[in-house]
């Protein structure tokens, strides 16, 4: 997530906003979100991870990383990854290049 945050300036450019999600609650949570300026939702139960497709490792009760670019105009999911680790993830840097692209494809320019 702080890749998110070195990134942030870059992706309010883009009029982008990040949001996290964890399984974690309460303190844990908070430990989580103290470390970024955007928000993290706490929580994610396993129904969560099933509606969005995600892998839910039953060993840890947790949800492997789903990352998810949508249009906020049209609600449609433009990128979409899902990992069973930290291999495959959306880099931030890489985010910021598809979001520019994404929007210049919008606007014709």
């Amino acid at each position: 997530m702080a890749e998110y945050e070195e990134q942030l300036e870059a992706l309010a450019a883009l009029d982008a906003t990040v949001v996290a999600a964890s399984v974690d609650t309460g303190e844990d949570s908070k430990k989580i979100a103290d470390t970024v300026s955007f928000q993290v939702a706490e929580g994610v139960s396993r129904d969560m991870a099933n509606a969005l497709g995600s892998w839910w490792e039953e060993r840890r009760s947790i949800i492997q990383p789903s990352e998810f670019i949508v249009d906020t105009t049209t609600g449609k999911v433009l990128t979409s990854t899902y990992s069973s680790g930290p291999v495959g993830r959306i880099a931030a840097q890489a985010a910021v290049g598809m979001i520019g692209f994404y929007e210049k494809q919008r606007t014709g320019g």
